[in-house]
């Protein structure tokens, strides 16, 4: 299994970016997906997962409100729709695939398969 994250890039604060993550070599529907983010000098974090049927989702409190992740299971892809970015968003963004329940789907130990990272730089 192989995941692919795309749609980072440099923009303003206050701008929306949406993060995309194709998974190939398995099927979307069987994994739950997270998504996790590592700042320059900070460890990584989750920022969000969504559940095999897409109709639960959590969120890191830094980020409720503002993303949003979603998936299509025919597609086998996952996004992250990020809304009024901040600086303190900037970080390299992570799709992650596994079986996690949710009350431990922040944890990064409980994801098999992870992408290779996109960048996302929001200035101030």
């Amino acid at each position: 299994v192989q995941l692919q994250a795309s749609g980072g890039g440099l923009v303003q604060a206050g701008a929306s970016l949406r993060l995309s993550c194709a998974i190939s070599g398995g099927s979307l529907s069987t994994y739950v997906m997270g998504w996790f983010r590592q700042a320059p000098g900070k460890e990584r974090e989750f920022v969000a997962v969504v559940m095999r049927t897409g109709g639960t989702t959590d969120y890191a409190d830094s980020v409720k409100g503002r993303f949003t992740v979603s998936r299509d299971n025919a597609k086998n892809t996952v996004y992250l729709q990020m809304n009024i970015l901040k600086p303190e968003d900037t970080a390299v963004y992570y799709c992650a695939a596994g079986r996690p329940v949710l009350s431990a789907a922040s944890l990064e130990d409980m994801y098999y398969y992870w992408g290779q990272g996109t960048e996302v730089t929001v200035s101030s």
